[in-house]
């Protein structure tokens, strides 16, 4: 019968679980469109870089091609030869040790060791610590993976593979380790801290301190699955999703709009007939009350549609009388510019601005009209190296826009 731990891990594997609560050491290697009414869309789970190769490293454990191994000098013969090949890894790994300390500690009937084995007879790696049964923790003396298997990964997943055994076999809740400035940095990625957590009175003694070390902790949690991260986190991601559905309804998706009617034109939709919005709880009672005033022929006006109209046309006027706007008064020319708009997705100039403005429908808000009239700028960074003629007449004309706008927008610093 499998145990209750066994079991639990299978139980991940299978999608069961809908949450889960989360010698100085050497190492020789750092290791579109829908219903009418909207329809529901289920997220895809994309895992991170680390949860993708962990799956990886699982779908191999799966096809017998990898497996970590729990072994100690217990007369077992595949233990006794794992141990052996493990040995000759960290004396070539880690050279500054004596062979002889690292037989002796491999060889003690008190220490265990996780081997890295590939296709059930190669040993590339491992991880032997001491458990101290009775206090809780283990102390982790040399960890290593062979040369060419390193930068592969094995760290992480042999690290994972160590704290589960670790906790299964042994019992223990902590590791300690004293690194040395070449194990620093990997045993930090795996979650070991120098700020220790565990009482002083359940270690200290029962390990002997090194000069030159660095003492870290790493905890081993009792219901955290090392093994199966990328199952715990889909769990993870399926409950708050089903979270978030209980309370919004950010998961339905509605038909995009028609930007324009038969004839071309640009088609004004009021806000509460856009699909989803009333849906959302948008009522007129939440229009926004515009902030900000024109200064038109200095007299400071309210931002009506038509006062709006007349304000984005007096700016695009003062721009395009700039000197430094000649580049951007037409489009790019792609016979002399071939690769421009394969660089350039969303090209804007002058012109194009001025035909959007004249059909008084495009530019509803100041910050449609200035988003335009930043991208053309942008697209000209973007395009152009900073020591060219262009990049610098853009930053002109943005500064020259800047300046404009702070003289003739006043924004209202009430509400």
């Amino acid at each position: 019968m499998a145990s209750p731990k066994k079991r639990k891990l299978d139980e991940i594997d299978a999608g069961k679980v809908t949450g889960t609560q989360p010698g100085p050491s050497r190492i020789g290697s750092e290791s579109g469109g829908g219903a009418s009414a909207g329809a529901s869309v289920q997220v895809p789970f994309t895992p991170g870089a680390h949860s993708q190769r962990e799956t990886v490293f699982q779908r191999q454990e799966h096809d017998g091609a990898l497996s970590f191994q729990y072994a100690c000098n217990d007369g077992d013969p595949y233990h006794s030869i794992w141990i052996i090949c493990l040995k000759n890894i960290f004396s070539k790994q880690l050279p500054n040790m004596p062979r002889s300390y690292i037989a002796r500690l491999l060889m003690d009937r008190s220490h265990r060791s996780v081997v890295v084995v590939r296709r059930g007879t190669q040993v590339v790696g491992g991880i032997t610590y001491r458990p101290f049964h009775s206090q809780g923790f283990g102390e982790i003396a040399f960890c290593a993976v062979t040369a060419p298997e390193q930068v592969k990964g094995f760290g992480a997943r042999l690290m994972n593979w160590t704290k589960e055994y670790a906790r299964m076999h042994d019992s223990l809740q902590y590791f300690l380790t004293y690194a040395d400035n070449n194990a620093v940095g990997y045993f930090s990625k795996q979650g070991f801290t120098t700020g220790i957590t565990m009482p002083k009175d359940q270690w200290h003694g029962w390990i002997k301190d090194y000069d030159g070390g660095t003492l870290m902790e790493g905890r081993i949690h009792s219901t955290l699955a090392f093994v199966r991260f990328p199952q715990m986190l889909r769990c993870q991601r399926q409950a708050l999703d089903a979270a978030i559905r209980s309370l919004s309804r950010c998961h339905i998706v509605y038909p995009g709009l028609s930007h324009s009617g038969p004839d071309g034109q640009c088609i004004h939709i009021p806000i509460d007939q856009i699909p989803g919005v009333k849906e959302a709880g948008w009522s007129a009672e939440q229009q926004p009350v515009p902030r900000l005033r024109l200064l038109l022929d200095r007299t400071v006006s309210e931002p009506t549609p038509s006062n709006l109209q007349r304000f984005m046309s007096l700016v695009l006027a003062a721009l395009q009388a700039q000197e430094e706007s000649w580049p951007f008064r037409e489009p790019v020319p792609a016979d002399e510019v071939p690769d421009y708009y394969t660089i350039i997705k969303n090209p804007v100039d002058l012109s194009l601005v001025e035909k959007r403005l004249s059909s008084a429908r495009y530019y509803l808000t100041l910050d449609i009209f200035l988003a335009d009239l930043r991208r053309m700028i942008s697209n000209c960074h973007i395009y152009n190296g900073a020591d060219t003629v262009y990049y610098k007449q853009g930053s002109k004309l943005e500064s020259f826009l800047d300046q404009y706008l702070m003289s003739h927008v006043l924004m209202d610093q009430t509400g």
